[in-house]
């Protein structure tokens, strides 16, 4: 068995010089002599045998090969022994007197407490408390299910509080403990419980020993932890349970949360075996609070929302320790002074939530960032294999997740290959059958929300993907020629991919273009130098869109009306397609007509009552992954200067000023609705022959879209954002 390397081997460790001597747990038999006084058996004042305290002060010896205590404060280990073995002995029998004091030595009473507190001389002192421990590990096989008590009191002992002697004495009673299965669980919960009690506002001072820092007590706590867990094997799935189980709430305070990482991290550190579960454990436990924030915000006012961004921007300035008091638990004094305002605990909580998750962020970014100093190297394409397996397993069924990501975000964009393994690992999710379509779906959008916001994607890579995406709507909409109608749920999947087209070309249109065949005029930081201009697109853009658009999947009815309305007015304006006469004859197309019960299709036992019979359930969700990063502190690893495309409107004005194009829509949409086939082709054409003759006046701004809730509060959903 392994054991612990004592603090001081082959020397003496003395004992503090106001010990006492250990007053026995075994009761003693009565006398009508009465009993005789300390001084008359040859002990000094102090509670010391002997004439003086300098000659009687004992030590604390240790065996080298058991690590044993074999001497202490003048009661000799055997002499402890004994009194624990016939406390034990006795318990069994239904004599509990002697064991009860066994268990008030290791956990005081009030009484006893107290008596310590007036120095009564018979009171066992907190230094008389190792010997016991030493004799309990020496008599452990003697405790079962029945001494449930004894070991509460045990576990419960303050430990970390005092010396180094005594702490590794106490990891040893523990490992002895451990042995027994049925106590082993304990065992450790209890050790985890400390990760939370380790901080230096916690400090507990225990009589008769120094004060202990807040770095020593984790010290000993994962010189505990590590020894058992090189001592037994199933100690590691049951410790990797309890951490999870113990992980803070989302609501406790960002101190709380980071003070338990902090020791899972000392914990992967000590045990490289439990590295992957105990990062995939963290990042798990940021999705949750990053999903939940999101949801809490879309729910809230804007008044709200703007509030709490507002009180993260203030608080940011502040010092870590002046943020943690400000920002203690919900139910902190500060807030039951405000418990009246509803709102105002509303906003310091999602604050709370917001620092937490921004400071865990920021933690993680700074642990892989030195990894990817060369983004090459086998140590970062390992690191990122492990980080794309946790993205694979937490992040991606998350969609909802607004920040979390961002770790692959950043470490893709180091180096092309680990850019195509990200990618790679998209489309392999996207494609493969077995896959939920809710997990399908989301890959898609990471693909369109990646390719549209990576800055370092070249113009060849944007137009490969955009290429696979005319591939599947192609091949689904020849594969489904029998449809009916546009149905969001029986077709979701092609959608999907429509809206990310859309959403890939609002942002990369520039890159979509045949660069070798643009005349040398053409400014490429200006866009008003392509308006107009009849543009040499990817082969079989134009073509494709158009034939999807007039297909009976009538794809812009079902994508997201904030994505169409963009592309509309950017395709138009552009020349590659004209959409507005088919977006204005959706408007008169009620989804429902082609939906029928769920009776009806024979999916379902009894109806549910819900029905899609409101617009707005019939369309695809635009939420997509790596929209603008609002954290203030995580933010600054992620070089979005060099990385980040951000979103800037095209704002047309033609020389009627803004807003003609809708009417200009009207009178194309009037002239042509004679012309239209029975297929609805007539509807979508060259956006050229539609173009005005006026003369185009272009300015580039940053733009807040109608239904986006980004704009100038920097708010933290929504699709096309602000900068």
């Amino acid at each position: 068995m392994t054991t612990l390397t004592p603090v001081a081997t082959r020397s003496q460790v003395v004992a503090p010089l106001n010990s006492s001597a250990i007053k026995s747990i075994l009761r003693k038999p009565s006398t009508v002599l009465g009993r005789r006084s300390r001084e008359e058996d040859g002990e000094s004042s102090d509670g010391l045998p002997g004439s003086s305290p300098a000659k009687k002060r004992k030590t604390v010896m240790f065996n080298d090969k058991l690590n044993m205590i074999k001497e202490f404060g003048g009661k000799t280990l055997d002499d402890a022994k004994r009194e624990v073995k016939q406390a034990l002995e006795g318990h069994v029998r239904g004599d509990d007197e002697d064991y009860d004091g066994l268990k008030e030595i290791f956990a005081p009473s009030p009484k006893r407490t107290i008596a310590v507190e007036e120095e009564d001389a018979d009171a066992p002192r907190p230094q008389d408390l190792q010997v016991y421990v030493v004799a309990l590990t020496s008599h452990v096989p003697l405790l079962d299910r029945s001494c449930s008590g004894l070991i509460r009191a045990v576990l419960s002992c303050t430990w970390l509080d005092r010396d180094d002697v005594f702490a590794r004495a106490y990891i040893q009673l523990l490992a002895a403990l451990a042995a027994k299965v049925s106590f082993r669980q304990q065992v450790l919960s209890m050790m985890v419980d400390k990760f939370t009690e380790t901080r230096s506002s916690t400090v507990e001072v225990v009589p008769g020993f120094p004060p202990v820092d807040s770095e020593t007590k984790k010290e000993r706590l994962h010189l505990g932890l590590k020894y058992l867990l090189e001592l037994y094997a199933d100690a590691r799935p049951m410790i990797l349970d309890i951490v999870a189980h113990n992980f803070p709430h989302t609501e406790e305070s960002k101190t709380r949360h980071m003070e338990y990482i902090d020791h899972l991290l000392r914990l992967k550190a000590d045990k490289p075996d439990l590295e992957r579960d105990i990062m995939e454990l963290i990042l798990s436990r940021l999705v949750k609070l990053d999903v939940e924030m999101t949801l809490d915000l879309e729910n809230d006012d804007d008044e709200t929302t703007r509030a709490v961004l507002r009180q993260l921007e203030a608080s940011n300035a502040k010092s870590d320790d002046e943020d943690d008091d400000a920002m203690s638990d919900a139910d902190s004094d500060d807030e039951d002074e405000e418990e009246n305002d509803e709102q105002t605990r509303r906003i310091i909580l999602l604050k709370s939530k917001l620092e937490t998750m921004d400071a865990i962020l920021d933690l993680l970014f700074s642990i892989y960032d030195p990894v990817f100093a060369d983004p090459d190297s086998p140590q970062a394409l390992s690191t990122f294999e492990d980080l794309l397996t946790d993205f694979v397993n937490v992040i991606l069924p998350h969609l909802k997740s607004r920040h979390t990501q961002y770790l692959l975000f950043k470490f893709a964009m180091k180096s092309n290959r680990l850019m195509e393994m990200f990618l790679g690992t998209l489309f392999n999710i996207a494609f493969q059958s077995t896959r939920a379509p809710v997990v399908k779906q989301a890959a898609v959008a990471y693909l369109a929300s990646f390719t549209a916001r990576g800055a370092r994607m070249q113009s060849d890579q944007v137009q490969l993907i955009a290429q696979t995406f005319l591939d599947y709507i192609d091949h689904y909409r020849n594969t489904h020629t029998s449809c009916r109608g546009p149905d969001i749920r029986r077709y979701s999947q092609y959608y999907a991919y429509f809206q990310g087209l859309l959403y890939i070309f609002c942002f990369r249109w520039r890159d979509l273009i045949d660069r070798d065949s643009v005349p040398d005029t053409f400014d490429w930081d200006d866009p008003a130098s392509f308006l107009g201009q009849e543009l040499p697109w990817m082969r079989g853009l134009r073509e494709r869109l158009q034939v999807n658009i007039a297909s009976k999947l009538n794809p812009l009815k079902c994508c997201s009306p904030i994505i169409v309305d963009e592309f509309a007015r950017l395709s138009h304006h552009l020349r590659l397609i004209y959409i507005y006469p088919q977006i204005e004859k959706n408007k008169t197309i009620h989804l429902s007509q082609f939906f029928t019960s769920s009776y009806a299709t024979g999916g379902a036992l009894r109806d549910s009552g819900f029905e899609f019979d409101h617009e707005n359930w019939t369309h695809i969700e635009a939420c997509f992954p790596f929209d603008p990063f609002q954290l203030p502190v995580a933010k600054r690893w992620l070089d979005l200067d060099k990385n980040y495309v951000e979103w800037r409107s095209i704002a047309v004005l033609d020389k009627h000023g803004e807003g003609d194009d809708s009417s200009d829509e009207e009178e194309d949409d009037s002239d042509d609705s004679d012309d239209e086939s029975d297929d609805g082709m007539g509807e979508i054409g060259d956006a050229s022959e539609y173009e005005s003759d006026g003369e185009v006046e272009v300015e580039v701004e940053e733009e807040e879209e109608e239904g986006s809730t980004e704009g100038e509060d920097g708010k933290i959903h929504g699709s096309f954002r602000k900068a």
